[in-house]
């Protein structure tokens, strides 16, 4: 018997190919405003600003008070590159507004979803906490909407949620699945570069959102819904996976005492088929592993190659305190780590992994100190102080602004993105301190 988040083929909507449809025409698009809940959002801001550049008016609906006040005032609350200036011009003309009031869904075309399916401690899908929120949608949703469902969400979910309308009565609105496949902080350049996804649970609605997304993208793939959902995962599972080849690589390396780095520079050069060979790090944010663990989850529980990966990411923290143990007397010493967001030129901390090593040098040091450039952490220390009180530096994460560090003590980066000629030779993290 299936489950009922994992039907075979769920209904007439979604046979064995993807609707014939014709090339979506962008004269098409919807009239009226389109609203983005989750609004002032990673995913629903960028979207819409993409849409406000080209003339559409959105109104973002957001939960979260002091977000909304700064996307008002024309400021961004995260950072994205190019989006500040975008976003003060699209407040001034009326083109974008920030509410906490969902009255704005009805007067709505097109109502786009940013809220995915979370994951509970058990890094399963929390479905009922996903159903909890389409619920409150629904009863707002007014007949004739369009409602695009854009974040990341338990395959099958698409489907299950036009079960859902269908009992209601409510067949008189148009569901589809538009997953972002988008670069955290490059938003507004991909979403004019990537094609998208389009799988609608009708005809209907696979037009409508097609031409809504052509306005602002070059292309449109169309799917089935439980085909765009699996394809989000696999893409961020299968970039999970690349990130822990290399750290698996890495890892092995140091237990036999051989550069990675010049490794990894041999193989690659006048090599294109080792071209997609990432370069080791702490692999995290809020999606990879989520949506790897999620795929596992629909797999029923069956997925080794995605475990395994986060066994290898998960674990790099403890395996690189574990060889500076061996390299520096820890105890003794005020290791200071360079970086705390989930990945360079972001102010974006959720999961990251400086934060799991900072946690597992707090057993081992004397004191650790940690800074970071564009993260918000009130807990973290200038960049000054910290050159001046560290004895040891960590690269957690690779910002372009310690690129030529100058600094005196010996720097610890699994990334070799710190310049050699500058200041202190990063070195290996088996590297005896006395030759480092």
């Amino acid at each position: 018997m299936h489950s009922p988040l994992n039907p075979p083929h769920l209904n007439s909507h979604s046979q064995n190919q993807p609707f014939a449809l014709d090339p979506p025409d962008e004269n098409e698009w919807e009239a009226g405003p389109l609203a983005i809940v989750g609004g002032c959002g990673h995913v629903g801001l960028p979207l819409a600003l993409a849409f406000a550049a080209r003339g559409r008016s959105v109104d973002l609906l957001d939960t979260s008070a002091e977000r909304v006040a700064l996307v008002n005032a024309g400021r961004m609350p995260f950072h994205e590159d190019d989006a500040e200036p975008l976003l003060a011009e699209s407040i001034q003309n009326g083109r974008l507004k920030a509410t906490t009031d969902a009255s704005v869904l009805e007067d709505a075309s097109a109502v786009i979803v940013t809220i995915g399916t979370p994951v509970d401690e058990y890094l399963d899908p929390s479905v009922g906490e996903f159903d909890r929120s389409l619920t409150w949608l629904l009863e707002r949703v007014r007949p004739g909407q369009l409602l695009i469902l854009r974040s990341t969400v338990f395959p099958g979910m698409t489907d299950r949620l036009a079960r859902q309308l269908e009992e209601r009565g409510r067949g008189d609105v148009d569901l589809a699945y538009c997953p972002e496949r988008i670069v955290q902080g490059k938003s507004l350049v991909e979403l004019k570069q990537l094609p998208q996804l389009v799988a609608g649970a009708t005809p209907s609605a696979a037009k409508r959102a097609a031409a809504l997304f052509r306005l602002i993208c070059p292309k449109i793939l169309y799917l089935r819904p439980i085909e765009a959902e699996l394809a989000k995962l696999f893409c961020n599972a299968y970039r999970y996976i690349n990130f822990a080849i290399a750290n698996q690589f890495y890892v092995m390396a140091q237990h036999f005492e051989a550069d990675f780095h010049k490794i990894y520079q041999a193989l690659r050069e006048d090599y294109p088929r080792m071209q997609s060979l990432s370069r080791p790090g702490f692999a995290a944010g809020p999606c990879l592993l989520k949506d790897t663990m999620q795929l596992g989850a629909f797999n029923h529980g069956s997925f080794v190659l995605g475990q395994a990966a986060m066994m290898v990411n998960e674990g790099l923290p403890y395996l690189v305190v574990q060889d500076l143990k061996r390299a520096y007397p820890l105890a003794d010493m005020t290791v200071g780590i360079l970086g705390m967001a989930f990945k360079p030129e972001s102010d974006d901390p959720r999961s990251s992994l400086s934060y799991k090593l900072r946690k597992v040098l707090l057993l081992e040091c004397k004191r650790v100190l940690c800074t970071d450039p564009y993260v918000p952490d009130t807990g973290l220390t200038p960049l000054a102080e910290v050159l001046d009180q560290a004895d040891l530096l960590l690269v957690g994460t690779p910002h372009a602004c310690y690129h030529d560090l100058k600094c005196r003590q010996p720097i610890v980066d699994i990334t070799n993105t710190i310049k050699k000629s500058v200041g202190a030779t990063p070195t290996a993290v088996n590297q005896p301190a006395e030759l480092a």
